[in-house]
């Protein structure tokens, strides 16, 4: 048994000091040991999923990542471990509790996941090794993980199980309440512009300095067609991770980002909200491009008709959040996000449809990825 110190000391040797997840009981010690540690940065994720997608963004920006999550929320990372950390080649060191180990009683909830765990990070192509059982064996298994990490560009696992790390008590102050939020809006009238014209609008306004990170589908594919720059990340695939990779960016570079957004993304992680609220990057602009319609897949309607963005926004800790119809709304907005300290969100109805010739990103994504981690490392 080691202690949550000892693998802290350790994995800072390494280079990790990025920490986010979801909480198990089996990870109590470590999840305590980082919020008690002040020098060190923890993201508690509403999903883990989400905090996936988190790292991949603070990588992005230049830091040693760790995901922390119980193995029931495996189901959870499936989708962006495989779309988005395989194909744009982003590692992570991922720590996954045994719940449920075949032959120790556990809650019955556990008991697939606990006999497939390990099967399932293999069939997801990662590697992976048993938690290192005594402080010996720390500097060489993370030595290891960092080694195949760097040769592979993949999340490396450790699976821990129950008392591989002792009790460590928490100290952590209590989170302070934000303060209330602000909201406008920028009624149109006639008809509403399509997501084109929109980022047309946008790539004139953008700041050079920005990057701007674009959800999977047709955005990201508009956005290519319109304009392909090293600060722009085109997700193509892991739906509704965009605004957590942006969060993880954001909080580790400060030049302004910018995430786009879509409504059936949005609703799919609308836990991220919370999460982008609670730690509030005042570089952070999240553009959500309604237009009502999974648009990639033939245009089935999504829930968004009945759903405020803007006021989700706010009551999760943004600190304004702008509603428009047009692209004058839109280009008032986007000045004033820019202008004032953040998070800011902009929901913009826009109408259904896509470009008559729209193209597909002919740079694979683990070169975006690349050159966008080259684009935030260059002078702001």
């Amino acid at each position: 048994m080691i202690t949550a110190d000892d693998f802290i000391a350790e994995a800072g040797r390494a280079g990790f000091d990025f920490y986010t997840g979801v909480p198990c009981s089996f990870l109590t010690p470590l999840i305590n040991g980082v919020l008690s540690t002040p020098s060190l940065d923890y993201v508690g994720a509403a999903s883990e999923g989400e905090a996936v997608a988190i790292a991949s963004g603070a990588w992005l920006a230049g830091r040693r990542t760790v995901v922390m999550c119980q193995n029931s929320g495996l189901g959870n990372a499936v989708n962006p471990l495989t779309s988005l950390n395989a194909p744009f080649r982003i590692p992570t060191l991922f720590l996954t509790t045994w719940r449920g180990e075949p032959g120790i009683p556990d809650e019955p909830q556990h008991e697939v996941m606990g006999r497939i765990t390990q099967d399932l990070i293999a069939l997801m192509g990662l590697e992976q090794a048993p938690f290192p059982a005594g402080t010996q064996a720390l500097a060489p298994a993370l030595a290891h993980a960092a080694g195949r990490m760097k040769a592979t560009g993949l999340p490396y696992a450790f699976v821990v199980r129950k008392d591989d790390v002792a009790d460590t008590p928490l100290d952590q102050p209590p989170r302070a309440l934000p303060p209330p939020g602000r909201r406008e809006s920028f009624p149109g009238e006639g008809p509403r512009p399509v997501r084109a014209a929109v980022l047309e609008r946008f790539l004139s306004l953008a700041p050079e300095a920005a990057a701007v990170i674009a959800t999977t589908g047709k955005c990201g594919r508009e956005l290519f067609t319109l304009a392909d720059r090293p600060q722009h990340l085109y997700q193509v695939g892991s739906m509704g991770a965009a605004s957590g990779m942006a969060l993880g960016v954001a909080l580790n570079n400060p030049r302004p980002v910018v995430v786009l957004d879509g409504d059936g993304a949005a609703l799919m992680k609308l836990g991220t909200f919370a999460t982008i609220g609670a730690h509030a990057p005042a570089n952070l602009v999240h553009v959500l491009l309604d237009n009502g319609v999974h648009d990639s897949t033939g245009g089935q309607a999504t829930v968004s008709a009945s759903v405020d963005f803007a006021a989700i926004a706010l009551a999760c800790g943004y600190r304004q959040a702008f509603s428009c119809e047009s692209l004058d709304g839109f280009e008032a907005a986007f000045r004033a996000a820019l202008a004032e300290q953040g998070p800011s969100m902009i929901h913009l109805r826009i109408a259904p449809g896509s470009m008559a010739k729209l193209g597909r990103p002919t740079v694979g994504p683990a070169e975006v990825a690349r050159r966008f981690q080259a684009f935030l490392a260059s002078p702001v």
